[in-house]
């Protein structure tokens, strides 16, 4: 049993607002990530999308690559057309000799506008989500082909958010569809990640790690925030995303119910990096994880 810690450059450079750390280096993202002593990386806006530029990029910090989002858009085309649309992005997974496929439908997702509340994320209709599922396991049974693992991340702001969002996701789609469990998103839509870990053990292939500032939350619900507007804060306030170890998830418990988890474990904490300096919270973040980890027996 093998477990990585990665990141996603998200704390140092945002992806839905690109001014949100846009002067930021690529080259200071990666040798800070390899100061707070991660081993591999997600990829963002300002990575190269060519193998050979790819692994020039990170060779110089010993830093792997770890995948990265991909949205599909499976609500308004079939699996075949979101395979053949997806061909670059498989190209420079399996050139850089990383299975990790994660996808989320944005179609109609809410999350990048920052003139939507969540108040106001899609909902599927029940007969919608049949079709659905059917297209996302033909993709997945596509990418499997080639070596590569769907691992859908439920996220806010889209149709995958509450408990029973993941459920009918979970239950409709083939065994080929994986899970990416994100600690925050999970509790953020009202879900405990540690019963979600228990529940998805088998088919969770990815985990993403951020904690949660329940006040944000609260806040956030009782005066109809956007995504956006959440996880950046309000004025001179942090937001409602954080590091592991920083906020109010039990990562031990998250953990524990993991156990036979083999593969990477990815800070993702998106923060606006003025109000909190990257490297600080990404030290903090990988620290909190080894001991967490190791608490859990996962170490």
């Amino acid at each position: 049993m093998t477990i990585r810690i990665g990141a996603n450059p998200i704390g140092w450079s945002n992806d839905d607002m690109l001014e949100i750390g846009g002067e930021t280096p690529l080259e200071t993202c990666l040798a800070e990530a390899r100061e707070a002593g991660f081993e591999g990386m997600e990829l963002g806006n300002k990575f190269p999308r060519e193998a050979g530029a790819l692994k020039a990029a990170l060779a110089p910090f010993g830093l792997a690559c770890v995948g990265g989002w991909h949205s599909v858009e499976l609500l308004r085309r079939d699996a075949k057309e979101e395979f053949a649309l997806a061909k670059a992005h498989r190209d420079l997974l399996r050139a850089m000799g990383t299975s990790v496929f994660i996808v989320a439908e944005t179609s109609n997702a809410i999350h990048g506008d920052r003139m939507k509340p969540l108040s106001q994320r899609p909902v599927m209709a029940a007969a919608d989500w049949a079709p659905f599922c059917a297209r996302m396991s033909e993709l997945a049974a596509m990418l499997a082909d080639e070596g590569l693992t769907l691992c859908y991340h439920h996220h806010m702001g889209t149709i995958v958010e509450t408990r029973a969002d993941i459920a009918r996701f979970m239950d409709g789609c083939g065994a080929p569809v994986h899970l990416l469990l994100d600690t925050g998103h999970a509790t953020w839509g009202g879900s405990d990640p540690a019963e979600l870990a228990e529940s998805y053990r088998g088919r969770i292939s990815h985990v993403h790690c951020k904690d949660v500032r329940p006040a944000i939350i609260a806040r956030a619900s009782a005066e109809d925030w956007s995504f956006l507007d959440s996880i950046l804060g309000k004025g001179n306030e942090l937001g409602t995303y954080t590091v592991p170890g920083d906020g109010a998830i039990d990562y031990v418990s998250v953990f524990k119910a993991l156990k036979g988890y083999s593969g990477w474990v990815i800070v993702e904490a998106e923060q606006d990096p003025k109000k909190a300096h990257p490297l600080t919270y990404a030290k903090k973040g990988v620290a909190n994880l080894r001991r967490f980890l190791a608490e859990a027996g996962l170490a």
